[in-house]
């Protein structure tokens, strides 16, 4: 079984109902179970047209699921929660999931990038990811979720060396 962390969000309709029920389908997931999940944090959209604030999440699964199927359940639960398969990037959306890690597996192809390329850059990620697991550590950079969360923040000066 692989330990993967799945981000979580949500800004447009129910949100907490769409998370919480993204969670459930989570948990039933063939070969999946969910380890735990964060509390909710509302927080402001990044990038994209203007749009509502966004509920926000993460939560640790363990899975016997490739990361390739994982994902493609991932997209699976999105079509199922009100997310249109064609959609404008960064825009408004009932659910998000994203794929944020799979064990310490470095993996890129044109349809799937793990670790998630932009997840070191978002605090939005970092403090759900901090609650639940803050000595977890990215792969490529060596650095913990909670080292992270404060690079984000400013609270340290180095970079990601």
């Amino acid at each position: 079984m692989a330990t993967s962390f799945i981000a979580l969000g949500s800004n447009l309709g129910d949100r907490e109902i769409l998370l919480q029920a993204a969670l459930r389908y989570l948990a039933g997931l063939p070969y999946t179970q969910v380890v735990r999940s964060s509390r909710w944090q509302e927080t402001e959209p990044v990038g994209g047209p203007p749009q509502g604030k966004f509920l926000n999440g993460v939560a640790e699964i363990q899975t016997g699921l490739s990361p390739q199927n994982l994902h493609a359940h991932l997209q699976q639960i999105e079509r199922a929660l009100g997310r249109p398969a064609v959609r404008e990037r960064w825009g408004p959306r009932p659910i998000d999931l994203d794929l944020l890690t799979y064990d310490d597996i470095v993996l890129e192809t044109p349809d799937l990038i793990i670790p998630h390329p932009r997840m070191q850059e978002r605090p939005f990620v970092l403090q759900p990811l901090s609650e639940i697991a803050p000595a977890w550590k990215h792969p490529t950079l060596g650095k913990t979720a909670m080292e992270l969360l404060a690079i984000t923040r400013g609270l340290r000066k180095e970079f990601y060396s």
